[in-house]
């Protein structure tokens, strides 16, 4: 687990099971999204909580990392509840968004989120990214969510 900003932390799937007192940002499908809601496989498209469940201080985010890009109209709306809800709790309270690795996903919103906030260069993905590396030198993404964020940066600055 690494702190990348004031109360801001990246971690893996063990740092998810070892983080009392956290409010956590679980940004993986598996094991956790399904384990919060009782699926197997994938949950329904017509689930009130398809892409996101809110419980308390947990985020459950119905996110997989894959190679060909995300679909803006799923991940959109996972990456805009997830800034809210770091926002929403990092005044007062440390903030823990994890993935399976802790090597994509988690820092990728990680990144939006400092990118939005203008405490990391938020001119492009790409300077974002020179600047983050700086702070987590592993950001290792899979094509999807770079594809992604370089293809909807714009919106996602401007969004909110």
């Amino acid at each position: 687990m690494i702190e990348v900003h004031k109360n801001l932390f990246v971690g893996n799937e063990q740092d998810c099971n070892n983080s009392n007192n956290f409010v956590i940002v679980h940004a993986c499908k598996s094991p956790c999204h399904q384990r919060a809601l009782s699926y197997r496989g994938s949950l329904s498209p017509n689930h009130p909580n398809y892409l996101i469940y809110e419980n308390g201080d947990d985020l459950f985010l119905n996110m997989v990392d894959m190679e060909q890009p995300l679909l803006p109209k799923f991940a959109t709306p996972i990456c805009v509840k997830a800034l809210e809800f770091i926002d929403k709790n990092i005044k007062d309270k440390k903030v823990l968004i994890h993935c399976n690795h802790g090597l994509s996903r988690s820092p990728s919103l990680a990144l939006l989120y400092m990118a939005k906030k203008g405490t990391i260069n938020n001119e492009s993905y790409n300077k974002a990214v020179e600047a983050f590396v700086k702070l987590f030198p592993s950001y290792n993404p899979n094509n999807g969510i770079v594809s992604y964020l370089r293809n909807e940066w714009e919106n996602l600055m401007s969004n909110g």
